[in-house]
């Protein structure tokens, strides 16, 4: 005897799931708008819940939109005979530029004696550690 539930790979099924999904989703953010309203109109509420009333069912209104952008992207594809081919290769990336010679000349002395300075610190903190 066939199994009556559809499989997830039919197109019901997968109709079932996604319907299912943005359902879950949107009674879940709405749950939580809920909870938000019930901390803004605590004793302690404060327009920082009153903003998360009004996001929450626009987070659980995403899934259904995102179905619905792509199935319309989907169609669009379809109708201008592009949904088969394959998207344009990506230029390659140039390689790295060589980065710039940082060696300091000894040209300017103040550097180059702090420079050295800051070696000889570097020195005797390396042989107190030891």
């Amino acid at each position: 005897m066939p199994d009556p539930r559809p499989s997830a790979a039919s197109p019901w099924g997968r109709r079932i799931a996604i319907a299912a999904t943005c359902l879950v989703s949107l009674l879940v953010c709405c749950g939580l708008a809920w909870w938000q309203w019930d901390r803004f109109t605590s004793a302690n509420g404060t327009f920082q819940n009153l903003g998360y009333v009004l996001q929450w069912p626009l987070f659980g209104l995403f899934p259904a939109f995102m179905f619905w952008r792509i199935r319309q992207l989907r169609l669009k594809a379809e109708a201008d005979g592009t949904a088969d081919e394959k998207p344009a290769p990506v230029a390659e990336v140039p390689a790295p530029r060589p980065c710039p010679d940082t060696h300091v000349s000894d040209e300017d002395e103040e550097l180059a004696a702090y420079n050295r300075y800051l070696r000889e610190l570097n020195a005797r903190d390396q042989q107190a550690a030891e």
